[in-house]
């Protein structure tokens, strides 16, 4: 299929004619609005098609204009030399008398062209602690699949912002499969629509606006978020390799960069730290090898709503000073101190929320989403509330603080953005009455306009989208950061399943997996730290412990763990992935990685359970089928796996479990 020629087929618009010219209107649409004057259909005709070239881009601009009303449609369809992904969106405006209400505004909505018996639909839903989890379903003849997600805040939690439908009979690695993922960090909503006979599939995928019409002024341009799409006649990991391909070279900020090894204080500190505590973990993980440190929750207040080991997460949220009595050299020694340790220093921060105990909130209650009649719903703590991102006032006050505690680190390396509650007080003072239900709308597009200011000004600081875990695991946010928060389970077994989940649209170099303590602090399981190195290392390994808790041998492991995944780190961050066996079908999982050229790659068997001796035989893909290739198993310690090379079958045996393999190929020369 070309997917360039569907983008470009009939925007479906509630009122157009259909392609017969019967006198029919279409019903489900992808653009619906209720002009000035009351009327609800739209009549579109092209007046314009216009096509630029950018390097490797290639972006066709297509003009369409209502029969009757003063009322304009701009599609977008870009493409890409270097990889299979194509954006599309919209932009709408009109200069009829007065507003106009959009009810529907997708970014994506087509027929697609491929004629199939089943249609499947692919997704990732889940909570606190149990993200990315993989949910598949079939679309009956005349029945809509929507997925949708509006918490405002932590979308990709309830379901995240992508999904995949599948033509006829698809796995991993066979088979139509057509990928979707919005780049939103808000409401979102995606359809598959079925016709009753089968033959018409439609997709859309763009913004939820189930909370009210959003009222489009005259002279205002309304543009919905991009939508990234992947066809794969190989299945869905022909899907995921296409968006990860896409995300490193043309979406995240930093993307071709290998991403460093990093501590983040907060399993090895939570809110008790002294500065003394930090610089210890400064020493710790400049020992095992790291190359940065991150200073998380619990730095910052001052007075009576200080952050502090009694008030823990109840103050303080809004007030961006550090806590004086509890790093009294301040944030800027800190980092020097990292620095001189030959480290990077990285920062928490969550501007988005507030506490109603902070000095911000006491001096401008007005700045608080909440509705006027209605009490003050409280969230994390007791206290915490989202902040008018919609407000310019909010958004200039929050650059200034940030910025401020910025500059006393002229070496940040990172920021840990964080966002811990929903919009459930969906009312703004800044929003006329009856532009409330824009609020949904214009967060986001405010949230994005803060973080694209702070990008401006410090363009080489990585930035790791966390929203109580992965709640902000989406490509609109990964416009402005380097990497996701993947999840708050940190346990290893749980990982397997998460981050096996968040492959499927997500990169490796995007999810930050962590190497923690034992037993875990969320699941209390007990699993051996070698297994947990190699989960960690299919994403961007990193830490989060106090290295002074790991024994001798553990620390010598450690430090030799560290070393072999700076020598994968390239294959793994860079390279393409291939799902060898999934979690949710054998007691084990495998994931492959293979660098560009095919003459490296990395393997991993991750053990779940119900395994005594298991025999486990992957059948190896990506490499090159004319090339012999050396194997060799790494991050072994003391303990080594049976394997060998069948073909293309790797052959080895897991010991029992949370047993675990890492095997590297190499092209014999």
């Amino acid at each position: 299929m070309d997917l360039v020629q569907t983008a470009l087929a009939g925007y479906l618009v509630f009122g157009q004619l259909i392609p017969q010219g019967q006198q029919e209107i279409v019903k489900h649409a992808g653009l619906q609005a209720i002009h000035s004057d009351g009327a609800v259909t739209l009549r579109l005709r092209e007046t314009g098609r216009e096509e630029s070239q950018d390097g490797a881009a290639r972006t066709v601009r297509i003009s369409l204009a209502d029969e009757h009303y003063p009322f304009e449609v701009v599609r977008y369809v870009k493409s890409w030399s270097d990889c299979p992904a194509v954006e599309t969106w919209v932009e709408v405006r009109h200069s009829e008398p007065g507003p106009v209400k959009l009810l529907r505004a997708d970014s994506f909505a087509a027929p697609v062209d491929c004629a199939a018996r089943e249609v499947r639909v692919l997704s990732l839903t889940g909570k606190w602690a149990y993200e990315a989890n993989v949910s598949e379903a079939p679309v009956a003849n005349g029945q809509i699949v929507e997925l949708a997600s509006k918490a405002g805040t932590r979308d990709a939690w309830e379901s995240n912002a992508a999904m995949m439908v599948s033509f006829g009979d698809a796995g991993e690695d066979y088979g139509n499969v057509l990928g979707v993922a919005l780049e939103w960090t808000g409401t979102t909503c995606r359809r598959v629509r079925r016709s009753w006979d089968g033959d018409v599939t439609e997709v859309f995928a763009g913004i939820d606006m189930t909370t009210g019409p959003y009222t489009l002024d005259p002279g205002r341009t309304f543009t919905t978020p991009r939508a990234v799409l992947v066809w794969s006649e190989s299945g869905r990991g022909g899907v995921s390799r296409g968006l990860h391909r896409w995300a490193r070279s043309h979406c995240m900020p930093h993307g071709r960069d290998l991403h460093p090894i990093l501590l983040n204080s907060w399993e090895g500190s939570y809110f008790s730290f002294t500065e003394k505590t930090l610089t210890d973990m400064m020493d710790g993980v400049r020992e095992l090898g790291g190359e940065m440190f991150v200073l998380d929750d619990g730095w910052f207040g001052r007075g009576k709503y200080a952050r502090d080991d009694r008030n823990r997460d109840t103050t303080g949220l809004g007030d961006w000073t550090v806590n004086g009595e509890k790093l009294p050299r301040g944030l800027g020694w800190l980092a020097g101190e990292a620095n001189a340790r030959g480290l990077k220093f990285g920062l928490w921060v969550e501007p988005e929320m507030v506490n109603t105990k902070s000095w911000l909130a006491e001096e401008h209650p007005d700045w608080i989403l909440r509705e006027a009649n209605r009490p003050l719903a409280l969230g994390r703590g007791g206290s915490q509330v989202v902040l008018d991102m919609t407000n310019p006032a909010v958004r200039d006050n929050l650059f200034g603080q940030l910025d401020a505690v910025y500059s006393t680190m002229p070496t940040l390396a990172y920021v840990k953005w964080d966002s811990n509650q929903n919009i459930v007080n969906p009312g703004s003072k800044f929003l006329p009455a009856d532009r409330q239900p824009n609020l949904w709308y214009d967060y986001t597009v405010g949230l994005y306009e803060l973080l694209a200011k702070l990008q401006a000004k410090r363009p080489g600081v990585m930035v790791q989208a966390c929203a109580s875990g992965g709640g902000h695991m989406d490509y609109g946010f990964l416009r402005y950061a380097d990497e996701f928060w993947t999840s708050d389970d940190t346990d290893p077994y749980q990982r397997v399943f998460i981050q096996w989940g968040a492959s499927q649209f997500y990169p490796a170099c995007a999810m930050a997996c962590h190497v923690t303590a034992s037993p875990n602090h969320q699941t209390k399981r007990e699993t051996p730290l070698k297994y947990r190195f190699d989960v960690a290392m299919t994403g961007r390994m990193g830490f989060e412990l106090h290295p002074k808790d790991l024994s001798a041998d553990e620390l010598a492991f450690a430090k030799a763990a560290v070393e072999t995944y700076k020598r994968i780190r390239p294959v793994v961050q860079q390279g393409d992935l291939y799902r060898l066996a999934s979690p949710y079908e054998n007691p084990y999982s495998s994931l492959m990685y293979v660098n560009d050229d095919r003459s490296r790659a990395v393997v991993f068997v991750l053990g779940l359970d119900g395994l005594q001796g298991r025999r486990v035989a992957v059948k190896l893909a990506g490499l090159d089928p004319s090339k012999s290739y050396s194997l060799e198993e790494i991050n072994c310690g003391k303990k080594r796996h049976a394997a060998k090379l069948d073909g293309t079958t790797l052959q080895t045996r897991l010991l029992g479990q949370y047993d675990s393999a890492v095997f590297e190929l190499a092209l014999r020369r």
